[in-house]
This record gives C-alpha cells, sequence and structure tokens, in this order.
C-alpha cells in the first residue's frame, strides 16, 4: 500500500492544479501592457475619489457624503452612491451587462433598455464600488496600430453628478514598455543549480526543504495577487488555496520520517502544485505592468525562484531514488502448506 501513496499524492496534486486551470466567473485583474490612471475628478469636492485598480482593469469610485450618479455608454443612469454608503446600479442600464466582461462579450437581455426608466439593486455599501469600465482600458484586438511604449492609446472621460451638478472623471491609457523576461530566468536557473548542487549528495533531504521554500514564496504571491482584486471581481481563491495546499504537503515532505514514503510522496505532491500554479502565470515575467500588491520584481523574481526550486525538489526526488520501497528483509515466502518455495 504505502508504494501506491505517491500515486496518490501526485493524482491529489494534479487535481488541484487542474482546477485551478478553470476560469473563473468574472474576470479578475491579469497581467497587462496598459496602464490606466486617472487625471481629474471634477467638481473637486474632496469626497470624491477614482482610482485604477489592475493597470487597466477595473475603475473603483469612492464616494463620501455626496449623491453621485454614473452615467452609462448610453448616458443612462448606471451607478448611484447614496449619501449613506449606499451603491446601486440600474438593471436597465447596458452597461450593468457589458461590464460583466472586460471585453464586454456578453448578450444583453431583454430588460436592458437605456430609454427605460432605472431599475436600482444594491450591489455594495460603504460608498465604494469597482467595474469594468470600458473607456478606461484598449478594447481592440492586438495593440492600437502606430502607438509606440510610452505613449498615450487614449484619453478618457466617464461622465458623472454630483449632488445634480454635471462632473466626470477623466484619465490616459498609456502602452507600457515590455520587459525581458531573461534575467528572471537566470534568475531561476541560478536557484535550481543551487538546490542541485547542495543536494547532489542528499537529494532527500535537500529537495523537501527547496520544494517548501517554493511554496511559501508562492503563498506569497499568491496572496498579493488576491488582495489586489476588488470585491466582486471574480478573483479567483485558488490563487491562495493552491500554494497554501503546496506548503502544507512541503511541510509534511520536510518533517516526515525519511524512511518512509510519506515525505517523497508530499514532497512530490507539493512541487506538482507550484509548478502547475507558476506555469498558469509565467506571463508575469514579461508583462509590464501585474495585478499585485508586491512590487513586480519581487513578484518575478519569487515567481521564477518558485517555479526553479520546485521543478529541482522534484528533480531530486526522483533521481535520488527515494520513492523506492526498501527491501523485504527478514521474511520467507511460503506456499499454500506453509513450506519454503
Amino acid at each position: 500500500m504505502r508504494g501506491r501513496l505517491p500515486l496518490k499524492a501526485a493524482l491529489a496534486a494534479l487535481a488541484v492544479v487542474v482546477l485551478h486551470a478553470a476560469p473563473a466567473a468574472a474576470d479578475p485583474p491579469r497581467p497587462t501592457d496598459y496602464r490606466s490612471t486617472v487625471t481629474s475628478v471634477t467638481p473637486d469636492t474632496g469626497g470624491i475619489q477614482a482610482e485604477i485598480v489592475g493597470g487597466d482593469a477595473f475603475l473603483q469610485l469612492t464616494v463620501d457624503g455626496h449623491e453621485v450618479v454614473v452615467e452609462g455608454y448610453g448616458d443612462e443612469p448606471y451607478l448611484r452612491f447614496r449619501k449613506d454608503g449606499t451603491v446601486e446600479r440600474n438593471r436597465r442600464s447596458t452597461a450593468t451587462y457589458l461590464n460583466q466582461s472586460r471585453n464586454a462579450k456578453v448578450d444583453l437581455p431583454p430588460q436592458a433598455d437605456n430609454d427605460a426608466a432605472p431599475r436600482w439593486e444594491k450591489v455594495a455599501d460603504g460608498g465604494s464600488y469597482s467595474w469594468h469600465d470600458h473607456r478606461v482600458h484598449w478594447m481592440g484586438n492586438g495593440k492600437p496600430p502606430g502607438v509606440q511604449a510610452g505613449d498615450v492609446v487614449q484619453a478618457w472621460t466617464v461622465r458623472l453628478s454630483v449632488d445634480g451638478a454635471p462632473g466626470s472623471i477623466t484619465g490616459n491609457l498609456v502602452l507600457e514598455a515590455g520587459v525581458s523576461p531573461l534575467p528572471w530566468i537566470v534568475l531561476g536557473l541560478v536557484a535550481a543549480g543551487a538546490a542541485v548542487w547542495l543536494g547532489r549528495k542528499r537529494p532527500a533531504e535537500v529537495a523537501p526543504w527547496a520544494v517548501l521554500i517554493a511554496a511559501v514564496g508562492s503563498l506569497v504571491v499568491g496572496f498579493g495577487q488576491y488582495r489586489v482584486a476588488p470585491a466582486g471581481s471574480g478573483v479567483n481563491p485558488l490563487l491562495i488555496i493552491v500554494p497554501a495546499f503546496a506548503v502544507g504537503a512541503g511541510a509534511l515532505g520536510a518533517l516526515a520520517r525519511k524512511r518512509t514514503t510519506v515525505a517523497p510522496s508530499m514532497t512530490l505532491a507539493a512541487a506538482a502544485a507550484v509548478i502547475g500554479w507558476c506555469f498558469l502565470r509565467l506571463d508575469v515575467l514579461w508583462k509590464p505592468v501585474l495585478p499585485t500588491t508586491l512590487p513586480y520584481d519581487l513578484d518575478r523574481a519569487i515567481t521564477a525562484v518558485a517555479f526553479a526550486l520546485a521543478v529541482a525538489g522534484a528533480g531530486l526526488i526522483v533521481w535520488g531514488g527515494a520513492l523506492r520501497l526498501p527491501r523485504m528483509t527478514g521474511a520467507v515466502a511460503t506456499s499454500g502448506g506453509g513450506e519454503p518455495r
């Protein structure tokens, strides 16, 4: 039965990774080539704050002590921020449905009618709400023609009313310069090389700790990405569940008795989870704008090192033969009659 533990652990890790690959219900912030910024909010009352979340993914508006109505794409009332902090959304506005997807690839229901009287539904408390506003990000296919890194792709405006007076939020969308993945690839190779060199004589002892370090790093990065996503954005909780699983399995691998197959089995399971998790977000190594609360270079460095250490740790386990079962000693197989065969 012990010989089946590695297979069971690997299958469990594979199931976690496959679940992580499933699409989320909405469009959370993702690595991007664009950065959208707010340049002004009028009127300047001091009680209205607007910012972009996730590079160019969401427009977030926070209102304190005012009644603000945000217009949709057909000049219809789309959002209403009340003075008590209640945020309402107009079910008749086409923006309510178009903003469910970053690319606005949705079918409008029959009740969507910008000319109809608003039907308000409560969507938030606390006077703050975030949404995919398609005026603040690039909606075309591919990069804008003729635009170079650092150029303004488009200036955008979101009209609103503040206590009945006209107002607006304005900003710019800029194409950012790309990032070379080469430094992060080199960093990963150095980390993998160091792990292999340290484990060349004692692979079964070094591998679990290399994978555990990779898992902890992945959890830190996953938390940074999960935390930056606004409420209701559809951010996948497996961003932190997968590395948390890897930390648990990696800790068991590092602390289990080495004469059993528990240590290598758990180490391989943790390595599989980290490798799958990192592989699905490798574009952070070359995308310039990342959805994270961490410094961008720290996110890239941890991702590269975690991927490399997990691969190296799994390789050490396999190369070192830690999964081989101990030979049976002191026992003689007998036939049904009890006589030695």
